[in-house]
């Protein structure tokens, strides 16, 4: 039961954003497509979000939620990895959600890349050159994120781990204000139940 409990809170866990950041007054997750973007250089703009991504990340293996905190927009909108129809929710369930796996997980670590047969491939990605609607941008707004978590599961001592996929989108003040996380919240359970 207890398991189950833990697993609950995980999947309205964590990490990482959704599709088009909204303006920080804004309480419904918005998406906007254009047709024709201007494609300009944001590499400055990219590597300033990613360093706030590797803060929330490190202070996440820190088990630092102050730090955590900080980084995120009070208007935060999430979308945990479990699925479910239930609107997206806020920045204190959020939190509580990263509590929670404090609370029951150490030694979080997190390895950023797409894993492939013979290496690690690149972790963060961000605008496009292609997609299936047609639009091509060079936005540095919503960030695709790859990577596997692992950490130590307290009550049973073993080791777990997952591939993570998240997207993450910034407010005007570098805030983090959309995640939107995809992960086998299953998978999980099974590892900390199996033999």
């Amino acid at each position: 039961m207890k398991i189950k409990l833990i697993l609950i809170m995980l999947a309205l866990l964590t990490f990482t954003a959704c599709k088009e950041a909204a303006n920080t007054e804004t309480t419904e997750v918005e998406t906007t497509v254009d047709t024709e973007v201007e494609m300009t250089d944001n590499t400055d703009l990219f590597n300033t979000r990613l360093g706030i991504i590797r803060s929330f990340v490190e202070a996440h293996s820190k088990e630092d939620l102050e730090a955590q905190g900080a980084l995120l927009a009070d208007t935060l909108k999430w979308s945990p990895p479990g699925y479910s129809d239930s609107p997206w929710i806020g920045k204190d369930e959020y939190l509580a959600a990263l509590k929670g796996y404090h609370d029951n997980f150490s030694d979080i670590t997190y390895t950023e890349g797409i894993v492939m047969p013979n290496q690690t491939g690149p972790g963060y990605f961000s605008g496009n050159h292609y997609s299936s609607d047609g639009t091509v941008n060079s936005g540095a707004n919503a960030i695709r994120c790859y990577g596997t978590w692992k950490a130590t599961h307290d009550e049973s001592g073993k080791s777990i781990g997952v591939k993570w996929f998240g997207v993450v989108s910034f407010n005007e003040d570098n805030k983090i204000a959309m995640m939107t996380e995809y992960w086998n919240v299953d998978g999980l359970e099974a590892q900390i139940s199996g033999d």
